[in-house]
């Protein structure tokens, strides 16, 4: 429930939705460890400067398959069992961005598009002309771009850069629902037990309907 309330909030604290005139980018979100490692180096060395991700533990990172050395490193003296915090005191952000930025554990399912819009809202940063920083799905934000997308000045550039938000929005699909893959494999069991038992039940069928014929 405490999931479902948050998420309701996570769509009402942004009220700019992308624009019609940009399209969303396509994304293809991973799931592999290495992926997701990345990604959740960058969400946790930059984003949670302002953001925090209070669904996911420290203890979740590990589940995952990330390293214990690497865990330990990103949090510090918190306890495992703590929820990822801001770094940013709710003070200090309301008087910096009018706010308190919004936590970041179910922003992959608070948007239309879902990691298509986290992509491209991370690539949309540009340059005003007057030099202030503008994004085409979000007018009027206050993130900054902290990929630095819009000053990538060559394809190289921007490919490294586009790697990167592929991981951040990979890690980001992967803390909406951490336990996605898990029910996905379970599935996989529970659908083979149905086939067996259908085959099962299929040839006793067939034998207690022979037995009846030869009787």
């Amino acid at each position: 429930m405490s999931r479902l309330i948050a998420l309701a909030l996570c769509c009402l604290s942004y009220s700019a939705w992308a624009s019609e005139e940009h399209k969303l980018a396509k994304v293809q979100v991973r799931t592999d460890v290495q992926s997701l490692e990345r990604g959740a180096e960058t969400v946790i060395s930059m984003c949670t400067g302002c953001h925090s991700l209070k669904y996911i533990k420290y203890r979740d990172l590990l589940k995952l398959g990330i390293a214990k050395e690497k865990v330990n490193s990103w949090r510090g003296s918190n306890p495992p069992g703590t929820s990822i915090p801001s770094q940013m005191s709710p003070e200090v952000a309301v008087k910096g961005f009018g706010s308190i930025p919004p936590d970041l554990s179910l922003m992959a399912q608070a948007r239309d598009g879902r990691a298509n819009y986290l992509y491209s809202y991370l690539l949309g940063f540009y340059v005003t002309p007057d030099g202030k920083s503008g994004n085409h799905l979000f007018p009027g934000v206050k993130m900054p771009d902290v990929l630095g997308i819009a000053g990538a000045r060559t394809p190289e550039e921007r490919a490294q850069i586009e790697e990167k938000a592929r991981d951040v929005t990979s890690f980001l699909m992967w803390a909406a629902d951490p336990h996605e893959q898990e029910r996905k494999k379970l599935g996989y069991y529970v659908i083979g037990y149905l086939v067996l038992l259908t085959v099962l039940l299929k040839l006793m069928k067939m034998r207690i309907w022979s037995r009846l014929r030869n009787n």
